[in-house]
């Protein structure tokens, strides 16, 4: 099977990590088609990156489709733009962020969840109470790095996440640690192994739940919401109304 995984932010360094994470976690047989929308901003840190992020990513989905790729994977862990790529594709669609928060509740009773900058905490709270899972994460925590300082050789971005981890495991009784962001993808199996519980990567996630869905023959429901967009006439003028 082939699955297009896109780093709706522009820069190219961190869709090849999480394009080798993706490959990784890829059973024998799965191709992954890794792209990156070169007119999103450099990171996604916030509402306004998110919404700047939307067409290029959109487009390649769009791609992706003409492609004839058995799933989608939107490699932002703020799931930027899921419901309207899921709109657009008919085959499945799935952000990492929803990925490592469904995995890690089969896994563990409680978790929490260690992302960038605090500007992405309300993103990620709403996230969690519409998939249903707010109730399983203890909490959404911030580590205080940018996203473009875990592309920098030499900076301290492992050694504050890791320190993050160590406090929701204290303070929130974490029994499990979601990486909330696509560039932490390299991470997991380390952080895992030096805090002794298992750490969720939403990439990895994102791949094996797409291969579950592609094997499966399942693709997204075109009955409700996720309808196809309806076909646009021409423009209408107020007068017209």
């Amino acid at each position: 099977m082939r699955i297009q995984i896109v780093n709706p932010n522009s820069t190219v360094p961190m869709t090849e990590k999480i394009a080798a994470a993706a490959r990784l976690a890829a059973a024998a047989g799965t191709e992954i088609l890794a792209a990156t929308s070169l007119a999103g901003p450099p990171s996604i840190q916030g509402y306004h990156d998110g919404a700047l992020a939307l067409p290029g990513l959109l487009a390649e989905i769009g791609r992706g489709k003409s492609d004839g790729v058995g799933a989608h994977i939107i490699a932002c862990f703020d799931d930027t733009g899921l419901d309207a790529a899921r709109s657009l594709a008919s085959a499945p669609v799935i952000g990492i962020g929803e990925a490592g928060y469904h995995l890690a509740s089969l896994i563990a009773a409680r978790f929490s969840v260690v992302t960038t900058l605090s500007c992405s905490i309300p993103i990620l709270e709403d996230n969690l109470r519409r998939y249903g899972l707010a109730a399983r994460c203890v909490r959404v925590r911030a580590s205080d790095v940018p996203v473009l300082a875990l592309e920098e050789p030499g900076s301290d971005a492992r050694r504050r996440i890791s320190a993050e981890i160590a406090t929701a495991i204290a303070e929130d009784r974490a029994e499990a640690i979601v990486l909330g962001c696509a560039g932490m993808a390299d991470l997991a199996a380390a952080l895992a192994r030096e805090h002794g519980i298992p750490v969720v990567d939403g990439v990895a996630a994102a791949v094996k739940l797409a291969e579950s869905l592609v094997s499966l023959g399942l693709s997204t429901s075109k009955s409700g919401g996720w309808a196809f967009p309806h076909a646009k006439g021409s423009s209408v003028s107020p007068v017209d109304k």
